[in-house]
C-alpha cells in the first residue's frame, strides 16, 4: 500500500490531507451542533440555522463558502458563526500536520490519528460549550480505537497485532478506571460546597432554577447525577399548601424533596420559597464523560498516553483557571469543561510528546 501511495510526490498528499481534513471539519459541524440536541448527523441535509434553508453542495464548499459570504446566509442574510470557519480549518490543519509527521512511516497511521483527532475537535467543541461529551464519542472511541489497534499496530509502537491489542485494551482499562477513581476520591473530599448567606436569605425554587438574591442558578448546573443533593436548615419553608414555620432541614435531589419528616416529589412542588443563612451544593471535579473520554485516549494510544494526558491535562487546566480567575472572567467555584485539556495534553503526545517523555525517562 506504501508503494502505491509513493506513485504521487509526498507533498501532492500533503494538499490532499488539508483539503479532505476541512471536507471532515464540515461535517464535524454538524456533529458539533446535532449531537448534544440529539439530532441525527445524516438527516435533513445542512440547513441555515436562522431560517431553516437547506444548503446546496455549492454553498457548502469548506472554508471559501464562509470566506465567500464573509459569514452570513446567502439566503435570508443571517449571521452563520466563525465556529464553522474555525472547524474546518483546524481539521484540515490537523490532517495536514498528521501527513507531515508520519506520512513517511505508513498512511494508515496517518488516518488512524486524523480520526482520533477529528474527534477530540468535537469533544472540544461540545464540552466547551454544553458541558457534555456525547457517548457516541467516548463510547464510540473505545470501540474504534481498539478496531484501530488491530487494523494498525503501530499505533502502539509494534507491528504485532496481539501485542497491540492487548495494549489497547490496557489503555482502556487505566483510563476508565483511574479517572473513574479520581472521580469518586473527589466527590468524597471535595464533593460539597457550602455558602455562607446574609442572615435570613430568602431563596426561590422554580421548576427550572434556584433564584438567589444576586443570580439565578437552573438546575442542571448542580445535578449532575441522581444522587447529587442540596441541603440546608430553613428557618422557614413555604410550599404551595403548607408552611414550616420553624427551623427544618431541606434536601433536594433530583428525584426528591424532603423537608422536615416530609417526602415529596419534585415534579410535584412548582415552587418553595426557603428562608436560611447558608446553603450546601453538590460539586463536581470531573464527569463520567471525562471518564469514558480517557478511555478511549487509552484504547488508541495506551495506558503512558493516559498517564501524560492525565498529568499535563491537569497543569494546563490549573494554568487556564487561575488566569481566568485573575482576569476576573471566572469564580473560584465556577464550573469548567476538562474535556478540551484533556484532549489538547493527548495532542500534544500524539505530536511529539511521546518521544519526549521516552526522552526525558532515558537521561
Amino acid at each position: 500500500m506504501r508503494d502505491a501511495w509513493a506513485l504521487m510526490p509526498f507533498h501532492f498528499w500533503s494538499g490532499v490531507f488539508f483539503v479532505f481534513g476541512s471536507m471532515v471539519g464540515s461535517l464535524l459541524n454538524v456533529c458539533i451542533y446535532r449531537l448534544p440536541r440529539g439530532e441525527s448527523i445524516v438527516w435533513p441535509g445542512s440547513r441555515c440555522p436562522h431560517c431553516g434553508g437547506a444548503i446546496p453542495w455549492y454553498l457548502n464548499i469548506p472554508i471559501f463558502t464562509w470566506l465567500w459570504l464573509r459569514g452570513k446566509c446567502a439566503n435570508c442574510g443571517g449571521p452563520i458563526s466563525i465556529r464553522y470557519l474555525i472547524v474546518e480549518f483546524i481539521t484540515g490543519a490537523t490532517f495536514l500536520a498528521c501527513w507531515l509527521i508520519y506520512g513517511r512511516a505508513t498512511p494508515l497511521l496517518v488516518l488512524a490519528y486524523a480520526l482520533l483527532l477529528a474527534g477530540f475537535i468535537v469533544a472540544t467543541f461540545i464540552d466547551y460549550e454544553h458541558f457534555i461529551i456525547p457517548d457516541e464519542i467516548t463510547l464510540g472511541g473505545i470501540v474504534a480505537g481498539f478496531l484501530c489497534a488491530a487494523a494498525v499496530p503501530e499505533l502502539h509502537g509494534t507491528a504485532d497485532r496481539a501485542v497491540a491489542l492487548r495494549q489497547s485494551f490496557i489503555g482502556i482499562a487505566v483510563g476508565a478506571g483511574l479517572i473513574y477513581a479520581i472521580l469518586r476520591l473527589g466527590k468524597l473530599l471535595f464533593g460539597r460546597q457550602r455558602f455562607v448567606l446574609e442572615p435570613d436569605t430568602r431563596i426561590v425554587f422554580t421548576e427550572t432554577c434556584i433564584q438567589l438574591p444576586n443570580e439565578e442558578i437552573p438546575y442542571e448546573e448542580k445535578f449532575y447525577r441522581k444522587t447529587d443533593a442540596i441541603e440546608f436548615d430553613a428557618k422557614r419553608v413555604e410550599l404551595p399548601d403548607r408552611c414550616y414555620i420553624r427551623e427544618t432541614f431541606v434536601r433536594l435531589t433530583p428525584t426528591s424533596l424532603q423537608v422536615g419528616e416530609d417526602v415529596f416529589d419534585p415534579e410535584q412542588v412548582p415552587r418553595m420559597e426557603v428562608v436560611t443563612d447558608e446553603i450546601v451544593f453538590p460539586r463536581e471535579a470531573m464527569g463520567l464523560g471525562d471518564v469514558k473520554f480517557m478511555g478511549a485516549i487509552g484504547a488508541f494510544l495506551g495506558w503512558k498516553a493516559v498517564i501524560f494526558s492525565l498529568m499535563v491535562s491537569s497543569m494546563i487546566g490549573s494554568l487556564v483557571g487561575v488566569t481566568l480567575i485573575l482576569l476576573k472572567k471566572q469564580a473560584w467555584s465556577s464550573r469548567i469543561p476538562y474535556g478540551p485539556y484533556i484532549a489538547l495534553a493527548a495532542t500534544i503526545w500524539v505530536f511529539g510528546g511521546r518521544q519526549f517523555t521516552e526522552w526525558w525517562l532515558a537521561r
